[in-house]
């Protein structure tokens, strides 16, 4: 009895942490406030962009990008990682991202076919992931290689794109075709590559499915 009296309460303070993460909100955490802040950056980029105010428009385009790497960095040195986070986070670069491969588009700065193929992409991606969650117990889509790849191709892109509007170099305009390239290929390649995934990924829970409906030990009476 001395010594359960004097020994630390280590149960009481494994309760008092777990309800202490509970309370807080993932909301208030740094690396979900900048994911907050890129969407909220999202239209006034688009409006920079729209109004000619190409300057203004990369520097926020800098700033998006810049709390597009340090929310990543964040969540792993605090140890911030949130379910939250993880959904904000390709929500806040798709939303930028496609925001802007249409306004450029719309104003005759970029081919239309780029537009097309990203968001096709983005498109039959959704509807697969979709389908996967309401007909299959699939619920991690976690991007490939080629996927986070073909997302970094898109920002180097942009932000190459607005850079050439200000300052049109001929290293520059190089860069922008070479870059408009990756992104083409990369963005047919990453749709390949996630389609044989989803089929495969699909093919291996149909066969499980099978074989727990066929028990040998089940017994005819």
């Amino acid at each position: 009895m001395l010594m359960m009296s004097t020994s630390p309460d280590v149960t009481g303070l494994n309760i008092h942490s777990i309800a202490h993460a509970r309370r807080v909100n993932p909301l208030r955490m740094a690396p979900n406030l900048l994911t907050l802040l890129r969407i909220c950056l999202a239209p006034f980029l688009v409006v920079a962009v729209f109004e000619r105010r190409f300057a203004l428009a990369f520097a926020l385009f800098l700033v998006a990008a810049l709390t597009d790497a340090m929310d990543g960095l964040l969540a792993r040195w605090l140890r911030q990682r949130t379910l939250l986070g993880q959904y904000l986070d390709p929500v806040a670069d798709k939303l930028m991202l496609s925001s802007l491969f249409l306004v450029l588009t719309r104003m005759g700065i970029l081919e239309p076919r780029v537009a097309i193929l990203v968001f096709g992409r983005d498109i039959g991606m959704l509807l697969t992931a979709v389908i996967l969650y309401a007909t299959t117990n699939l619920r991690d889509f976690h991007p490939s290689l080629l996927g986070k790849a073909n997302s970094f191709s898109q920002v180097v892109a942009i932000g190459i794109v607005l850079l050439s509007l200000i300052y049109p170099q001929p290293w520059v305009a190089a860069a922008k075709e070479a870059m408009l390239d990756a992104v083409i290929f990369l963005t047919v390649a990453s749709g390949f590559h996630y389609a044989w995934v989803a089929s495969q990924r699909i093919g291996l829970v149909t066969d499980m499915d099978v074989s727990s409906t066929q028990d040998p030990r089940r017994e005819d009476r």
